[in-house]
């Protein structure tokens, strides 16, 4: 990353955005929805089939969560561009309930007007935003107030920040779409009264929506839970798309089927998406588990990584789920290709030749 980039960058975009409106015009990025038999996606003004081909931007190299940094805005500025430059129209950003929300009735305004910031960059940049919120993956900085809450009022809580980031992003065409959380579950073991689970290098990807079921079925949680969330989104915000990205867990348990994209459960849901990493040799078990999900809604594939498959596998499992998935999406973490060869190391080699697959593959649209 060089600095005369950055600088250069920024400084296009700034024009860019207190220009007096007709670029934007004339460039604004198609609204996108889902097609009429509901198949798959398309370009609202033009019916033209989109297809997301994208990354999740949840941290930087060192593990800094995107809201960690990006207050340094030239590294996040350069970073969509090499987003971009990898053939990327969508990126998947993860937002921190504790950072968007100062108490449990008022959100940060500092960080909303940052967020604002970002929909601008996405959209000067030509990239699409897959918004993600109430993440706690830092344990240490989840709000004691927040874990405190009783269920009902964590849920209000959730309510709160999903209408004050729908608030911020109801106008832009950039956002694609309002992941409500990264893999809910349900309540764990009896005693289990943590509601962060899943630590995965110190961070927490996983989280609880009830601690207790209290006699309910497991759908009956569930639907009143994305049915709240989603009612909270539609008061601000009629046209986004709404989605939840789940943990396939027909990939773990034979038969196991879709709870919260279940018919009943995932009606205000308006795509599927989850999360695949298949393992080596096992591309027909990975392709038969994400057939579960195929469920008349189109399929996107939020997070992907060749992490226990290796390149080969994983491409035929792409390639063997393009006839009935509408998105791919996998990850950046700051460095290209040229910076992660530099480097010289097996981990940093293994993802530039991942990187340049995902550039070399990316589907023309």
């Amino acid at each position: 990353m060089k600095l005369s980039l950055t600088l250069m960058l920024s400084t296009c975009l700034a024009l860019l955005f207190t220009s007096s409106g007709a670029w934007a015009a004339e460039n604004q990025l198609p609204w996108i929805k889902v097609s009429p038999d509901k198949t798959h996606f398309i370009e609202a003004d033009t019916g033209n089939k989109f297809v997301i081909w994208g990354v999740n931007y949840d941290h930087n190299d060192g593990g800094d969560l995107l809201e960690d940094y990006w207050q340094d805005w030239d590294t996040v500025v350069e970073d969509f561009q090499e987003i971009k430059a990898l053939g990327c129209n969508v990126v998947r950003i993860h937002l921190q309930l504790g950072q968007t929300m100062k108490t449990a009735q008022e959100p940060d305004k500092s960080n909303l007007k940052q967020l604002a910031k970002l929909v601008k960059l996405a959209e000067a940049t030509g990239l699409y935003l897959d918004l993600t919120g109430l993440a706690c993956y830092h344990k240490q900085d989840v709000p004691p107030w927040y874990d405190g809450l009783s269920e009902s009022d964590r849920w209000d809580v959730q309510c709160r920040f999903w209408k004050a980031v729908a608030g911020v992003c109801k106008e832009s065409p950039a956002v694609f779409c309002y992941d409500l959380m990264n893999e809910p579950v349900m309540a764990g073991k009896e005693g289990d009264n943590e509601w962060l689970t899943g630590n995965l290098g110190g961070k927490f990807f996983v989280q609880r929506i009830t601690l207790d079921l209290k006699g309910r079925d497991r759908k009956e949680v569930a639907k009143a839970w994305v049915a709240e969330l989603s009612s909270a989104i539609r008061e601000v915000d009629d046209r986004h798309l709404i989605t939840v990205g789940v943990i396939p867990w027909a990939l773990t348990f034979k038969g196991a089927k879709p709870l919260f994209h279940d018919a009943e459960v995932g009606k205000p849901l308006d795509f599927v998406s989850v999360h695949f990493y298949p393992t080596k040799g096992e591309v027909d078990k990975a392709i038969d588990a994400l057939k579960v999900y195929e469920i008349g809604k189109p399929l996107v594939i939020e997070e992907m990584f060749p992490l226990k498959s290796g390149m080969e596998d994983m491409d035929t499992f792409i390639k063997r789920s393009r006839s009935f998935t509408d998105g791919w999406i996998s990850f950046y973490w700051g460095k290209t290709i040229p910076e992660l060869k530099k480097e010289g190391d097996i981990p940093g080699a293994i993802l530039a030749v991942w990187l340049e697959y995902w550039q070399e593959n990316a589907p023309k649209q």
